[in-house]
């Protein structure tokens, strides 16, 4: 398949989100990422269901909702109602993931489990059948701007042999760090799916920028 974009507006000026949900619109951008923080899972707080709402309001492409927050079961349905369309909850705050994801799937969403940096790929191996996503984050979660970790393409090919005859369609999303210099490498490593941020409100031209990810 070929791969899908999703800008994340946590990098996005607030004072003009509008402008930049409008700016995706109008991109090559297949989603728009929307990082929610707690200020507990992550040590950062970004925004919660208003914001979520008011993007709805001015999205065409579909929310990719990611909680990086604890205790996830609590707000599935209100980000539903919010607007999201995908939902990711860390496989490190649910003790009960198998419910989890039944519980996103009910509510007619896609479902997707993200994991940290140093948390390994065989944690999912009886969970990854399920799945419609695994975010495999190549920074530690809470902050934009970070450098990627390069352990994150032995990741991918580890995530993509565990789910080859379990879940061959499985989306393999990358959160952290992504731009024009390693897209390539990473879609050669099996991922599919990639959260830009800084290399993307970054730039002077954004929608050039989220082009040129589309196109590498």
């Amino acid at each position: 398949m070929n791969h899908l974009i999703a800008p994340s507006i946590l990098a996005a000026d607030f004072a003009n989100l509008q402008r930049d949900i409008e700016m995706i619109n109008n991109s090559e951008a297949d989603w728009i990422h929307v990082d929610i923080m707690d200020g507990m899972f992550v040590p950062n707080i970004s925004f919660g269901f208003p914001v979520v709402s008011a993007a709805k309001k001015h999205a065409t492409k579909p929310l990719d909702v990611h909680l990086m927050i604890v205790d996830p079961d609590r707000y599935l349905k209100a980000f539903k109602d919010a607007g999201a369309d995908s939902i990711t909850v860390h496989q490190e705050t649910c003790p009960h993931l198998h419910r989890t994801i039944q519980a996103i799937k009910q509510l007619g969403c896609k479902a997707a489990v993200a994991i940290n940096p140093a948390t390994p790929v065989s944690t999912l191996e009886d969970i990854v059948a399920d799945l419609d996503m695994v975010l495999i984050m190549s920074v530690n979660p809470g902050f934009g701007g970070q450098h990627f970790i390069e352990n994150t393409y032995k990741k991918i090919k580890e995530l993509r042999t565990l789910s080859a005859d379990k879940n061959p369609g499985l989306l393999i999303e990358i959160d952290g760090g992504v731009d024009a210099n390693n897209i390539s490498k990473l879609i050669e490593a099996g991922a599919n799916v990639f959260v830009a941020g800084t290399s993307v409100f970054s730039s002077a031209n954004q929608v050039a920028a989220i082009s040129k990810l589309k196109h590498p």
